[in-house]
């Protein structure tokens, strides 16, 4: 067979990538449609396509029948045997030829309708099934116009969509240049694109490592999470089944090697690589890098909700730029995360440790007894304190009591508020200065007189104690004398003897003749 309609009929199966029969069925399709557009009658017409002389031939079938209720679509047995002999029976279907060349321009167009029809759905079924299964895989592309801000990437002979909401903030493409993208989602639409990509996926960025990094490739490294926020940072959780083998140093490679290809390929976005691990608080601590983090403590096992404490310098670096950091590190543990400084964690212990302290006392005063405690509780008088500043008479009132008793009662409580007032504290308890009132003074030292200096060189010296000469040339030294104006002392207290010679005179004096 080597006509025109055959040959196109393969190019068009070459070029679309689907099977010869699927055309020609398109194609009987097609003009089954015109004719029965054209003829408008009851007949049960079939059309096939002639591979030996590449027309489609159009026939009308009827049945054959003992009694004819229909002559559209039967015929009597009798004549079907008038034409095909005794071969006919009954049941069987006789095909009766009828003229295509007599559609016209109308049935054409239709017929072209249809087949474009046919072939489309066959292309669309035919990719559905070939990259229905390669979801999640990586492949390379090229972009081939752009659409509405959307990007046509061509993928070997078929066209793939990267919209606008998959693509990194930190890209701008122009025609022609090599996309790398993950395929998120195959789809059976009638029109667009059945292949949709995606640059922002955290899937990308584990394919990416899987292709860098042959510890994940092979098994021995596993990425335990990945979360992303396209352009600007990306957090990555990897773990290693091996003792021997550091998963962090793995994914970073020599020098950053591995790390800074993948970095390259997404335009400079930040990695964090940090390593996996079963407990909240070591998971949550190193999700927080690369800020050093104090401490980590559990605030509800139920809601997975954590409490992290970091440096008043580390703060801003752990929240990252407009809340970056902490939300991936929340996005990758799992858990909610709230992040404070140790300044705000001590003011608010501070301010707990405040409200306990400013709770008021309750009612218990020597000589108060239960019934007495409801009564006053009745009046409104619920606290010590409240006690003390009620009068004797209102207290006798509310108890039935003297006022003799009543003040001694008040007194008792004033007594009970001052001794809480003493316990509260560090242990120590320092009177405190009230206004209007002199504070008490220690009374000056009374200064010690040096004794005097004796008149005759061998004269001997008074005797004096250590102790108070040592005062005596303290007190001198604090009153701003200077260390020349100060007597020297020897060991015993005394003056020290000045240097003499052979002849008992000090040096300087002129012997007598």
């Amino acid at each position: 067979m080597n006509n025109a309609l055959q040959q196109t009929i393969e190019a068009l199966a070459r070029e679309k990538g689907i099977e010869a029969d699927v055309i020609i069925t398109a194609i009987e399709d097609a003009v089954l449609t015109a004719s029965r557009k054209y003829y408008k009658s009851d007949e049960n017409l079939r059309t096939k396509f002639n591979a030996e002389t590449g027309q489609v031939e159009l026939f009308a079938v009827r049945q054959i029948v003992e009694e004819v209720t229909n002559a559209a679509t039967e015929i009597t047995l009798t004549e079907a045997q008038e034409i095909y002999g005794d071969e006919a029976e009954t049941g069987m279907e006789i095909e009766f030829p009828k003229p295509t060349d007599v559609l016209g321009r109308i049935a054409a167009q239709t017929a072209k309708q249809v087949i474009f029809q046919k072939v489309r759905e066959a292309e669309r079924e035919n990719i559905y099934a070939e990259y229905s299964p390669r979801v999640g895989e990586v492949i390379n592309g090229l972009v081939k116009r752009f659409e509405s801000g959307d990007i046509i990437v061509e993928v070997g002979r078929v066209e793939a969509q990267l919209p606008r909401r998959e693509q990194s903030r930190a890209e701008n493409y122009t025609t022609s240049d090599r996309v790398r993208a993950v395929i998120k989602d195959v789809n059976k639409n009638t029109k667009g694109p059945q292949i949709i990509l995606s640059r922002t996926d955290p899937v990308l960025l584990i394919k990416l490592f899987e292709q860098e990094v042959p510890e994940i490739y092979d098994g021995t490294v596993v990425i335990r999470g990945a979360v992303r926020e396209a352009g600007d940072r990306a957090k990555v959780a990897v773990a290693s089944r091996e003792r021997d083998v550091d998963p962090v140093g793995a994914c970073v490679g020599m020098k950053g090697t591995r790390v800074q290809a993948i970095i390259r390929e997404l335009r400079g976005e930040k990695i964090d690589i940090v390593a996996w691990s079963d407990d909240a608080v070591t998971f949550v601590t190193n999700a927080i890098s690369p800020a050093r983090v104090q401490r980590v403590s559990v605030v509800d096992e139920v809601e997975r909700v954590v409490e992290v404490v970091v440096e008043d310098r580390q703060l801003s670096l752990a929240i990252g730029k407009k809340g970056q950091n902490v939300r991936l590190a929340a996005k990758l543990t799992g858990w909610k995360i709230d992040i404070k400084s140790e300044e705000e964690k001590r003011r608010e212990v501070e301010a707990v440790f405040d409200e306990l302290g400013a709770e008021p006392a309750p009612l218990s005063v020597p000589g108060l007894d239960a019934a007495m405690v409801e009564k006053l509780n009745a009046a409104g008088i619920e606290t010590v304190e409240r006690m003390v500043s009620a009068t004797a008479t209102e207290l006798g009132e509310v108890l039935g009591i003297s006022e003799g008793a009543a003040e001694a009662l008040r007194q008792d409580a004033e007594a009970a508020t001052m001794a809480a007032g003493g316990a509260v504290g560090s242990g120590t308890t320092e009177a405190a200065q009230q206004e209007g009132i002199e504070p008490l003074t220690a009374p000056a030292p009374t200064p010690v007189t040096p004794p005097p200096e004796p008149h005759a060189a061998d004269a001997e010296p008074a005797e004096t104690p250590a102790r108070e000469t040592g005062a005596a040339q303290a007190t001198t030294g604090e009153d701003g004398n200077t260390a020349d104006q100060t007597a020297d002392t020897d060991g015993d207290g005394g003056a020290a003897a000045e240097p003499t010679d052979e002849d008992g005179n000090t040096p300087g004096e002129t012997p007598d003749d």
